[in-house]
């Protein structure tokens, strides 16, 4: 029986303009250092085999340029889109304190009882994170791909592949442009092989 080892990096957008905030959906272009950032995440001898990106542009326009200069094939896929924030998407944790000081503590603690108003629930998110995972795993079968994405979806991938409950998310550090990697080996369970946070 032939063994299939299907490689996925995952890699987080570098610095949006407009600084750290919930951004959630909000479609904020990369800063000059966030391009830079991306660029020299970016290995010098490509790896990767394909790209998949979140139609964001601040991942979106990053992956658009690694592909065409590796002449790499590329797809959009709006399931890859980071977690909605509701009411919070466009704050940052000073804008939200100010009205309630311990409304991130709270969050933080338990991110179901404590969801903005209007976000997204995080098992609906778990839910379209892990399908399209299990996309790419099965339309790019032993071959190594990038996934250009957001700190909230590769929070989301690693709690898919190690079995961690969904509310633990925020625990995970994932900076910008920091690479996670995940394995999947046909007959086994998915493994975590590395993770900058």
């Amino acid at each position: 029986m032939t063994t299939t080892v299907t490689t996925i990096d995952l890699m987080r957008h570098g610095e949006p303009v407009g600084g750290s905030r919930y951004r959630g959906q909000i479609d904020d272009p990369l800063s000059d250092l966030g391009w830079q950032q991306m660029r020299d995440a970016a290995l010098d001898n490509i790896p990767w085999q394909a790209i998949i990106s979140s139609p964001l542009i601040r991942c979106s326009a990053f992956a658009e340029e690694l592909a065409e200069t590796n002449d790499l094939p590329i797809d959009l896929d709006a399931r890859l889109k980071e977690i909605g924030f509701g009411v919070w998407e466009g704050m940052t944790r000073c804008q939200l304190r100010a009205d309630d000081p311990d409304i991130i503590r709270r969050f933080f603690r338990d991110p179901i009882a404590n969801r903005p108003q209007g976000a997204e629930l995080l098992t609906d998110f778990q839910h379209r994170i892990s399908a399209s995972i299990e996309d790419v795993v099965s339309r790019y079968s032993g071959r190594h791909v990038l996934v250009v994405a957001h700190a909230g979806v590769i929070r989301a991938a690693m709690s898919y592949v190690l079995g961690s409950p969904i509310e633990n998310m925020f625990r995970i550090k994932v900076s910008n442009a920091a690479i996670t990697r995940l394995q999947f080996t046909s007959g086994s369970p998915a493994s975590l092989l590395f993770h900058e946070g």
